[in-house]
């Protein structure tokens, strides 16, 4: 077996099944309410469902790896409407791919050089989305974290890494809208970034899968194409952008995102793609062209996310200091006591599921920069969440 595999740890789900084992809810009358998992659980828009089950004949035929030039060219788009790009080709710059963890995965393993004469670097976010740690892992990289503090607005301080490793650096995971901060970067920071890779040339790839979950619709999140085309950096140099429709259209179990970006990485992507074996079943692929073309649906989606961020400040705000994310559907919630214990009091006291954020994030420079928060995902119903945010407020106002 691949010895790297020893060096995975558990993901965070099956750490929490751990959490609770010994705990049985004190009140039984209490309905169980998860907010743990970021599963998007709004109804999937009925013209997809239509789409998908209309085009079930492609079933019986094999999919092309680069995907069809329909979807390719409806997600080019999207894109330069959403960004304001002035092209993107979606012959050499689009991948369409099965969602978007798949692809962050298989992304290291096309991209990471174990050839040089010292082990290479991946940097990642802390916390952070686990599929980047074991990624660069198995790519036979080790992973470097840039602690994401409240005290600095959870921004990227890339100074806490030395030269000596940014030398090393091949790969680089930036989430934006961070997952679970809800962190935006801005102008400013993505050129910070753009810099570094350009002075010791490891590759960008941003995950934005959070992107169409935001709070005013005048002022979307800056995306990375974006902000590369605002920063005159024609042809998106080492940068790949990974999208979803799970949370954007509500369609998790579908699989279907894409890359977008740097042609010359792409080429060499869909060369491992290829082999790999990763080609979007042809249903979900008419499905994903239906959904990328319509915008309708995502305006819907964002007001029930509005609707319950505001209860959820409203009901908090005395009890705990919440303030709201720049995107995304996740509230990163400063707890009194450590986050596992929080955790552990909520479902034992309150038959709410939350996810400790120490379980996020991995210790780094002197500190597990989660070990006091927990990560809540406004995923349930609005008044599901209500309900959950009433029951946190109990807990919390008992210190």
């Amino acid at each position: 077996m691949n010895p790297s595999l020893e060096n995975l740890q558990l993901y965070p789900f099956q750490k929490l099944t751990r959490l609770f084992e010994d705990l049985t809810p004190a009140d039984p009358s209490l309905t169980s309410i998860g907010l743990h998992i970021g599963e998007p659980r709004h109804s999937t828009p009925e013209f997809i469902r239509q789409e998908l089950i209309s085009n079930l004949e492609g079933l019986a035929r094999y999919p092309t790896v680069l995907g069809a030039d329909n979807l390719r060219t409806g997600i080019a788009a999207w894109l330069m409407k959403r960004y304001h790009l002035p092209s993107i080709n979606p012959d050499t710059e689009v991948i369409p791919v099965n969602g978007s963890r798949e692809a962050l995965f298989a992304f290291a393993q096309a991209i990471i050089d174990t050839h040089g004469t010292s082990r290479p670097a991946v940097v990642c976010q802390n916390p952070f989305y686990q599929i980047y740690e074991g990624a660069a892992l198995l790519a036979g990289a080790t992973p470097y974290f840039l602690n994401q503090l409240p005290e600095n607005s959870f921004s990227i301080d890339t100074t806490q890494l030395p030269d000596t490793v940014w030398e090393r650096t091949q790969l680089a995971y930036i989430c934006s809208p961070n997952n679970p901060t809800g962190k935006v970067l801005t102008l400013d920071e993505w050129k910070h970034l753009f810099d570094l890779s350009d002075r010791y040339g490891f590759v960008i790839a941003a995950d934005e899968c959070y992107s169409e979950i935001y709070f005013d619709e005048a002022h979307p999140p800056l995306g990375a194409l974006e902000a590369a085309e605002k920063l005159g950096r024609s042809g998106f140099p080492r940068l790949v952008v990974f999208s979803s429709l799970s949370k954007r259209s509500n369609v998790p179990g579908m699989r279907s995102g894409f890359v977008a970006g740097d042609a010359t990485i792409l080429k060499k992507f869909l060369l491992y793609r290829t082999y790999h074996g990763s080609a979007m079943n042809p249903a979900v692929q008419a499905a994903s062209t239906a959904a990328w073309s319509d915008e309708q649906h995502v305006i819907e989606n964002r007001i029930l996310y509005r609707e319950k961020f505001a209860g959820a400040m409203h009901i908090l705000g005395d009890t705990l200091p919440v303030s709201m994310p720049d995107a995304g559907f996740y509230l990163w919630l400063r707890t009194p006591i450590s986050g596992i214990d929080f955790s552990r009091r909520l479902y034992c006291e309150r038959n709410i599921i939350v996810l400790p954020g120490s379980y996020l994030a991995r210790e780094a420079h002197g500190i597990n920069p989660g070990e006091d928060f927990v990560r809540i995902a406004l995923v349930a119903t609005v008044t599901e969440c209500m309900e959950a945010m009433e029951r946190i407020r109990d807990i919390a106002g008992k210190f």
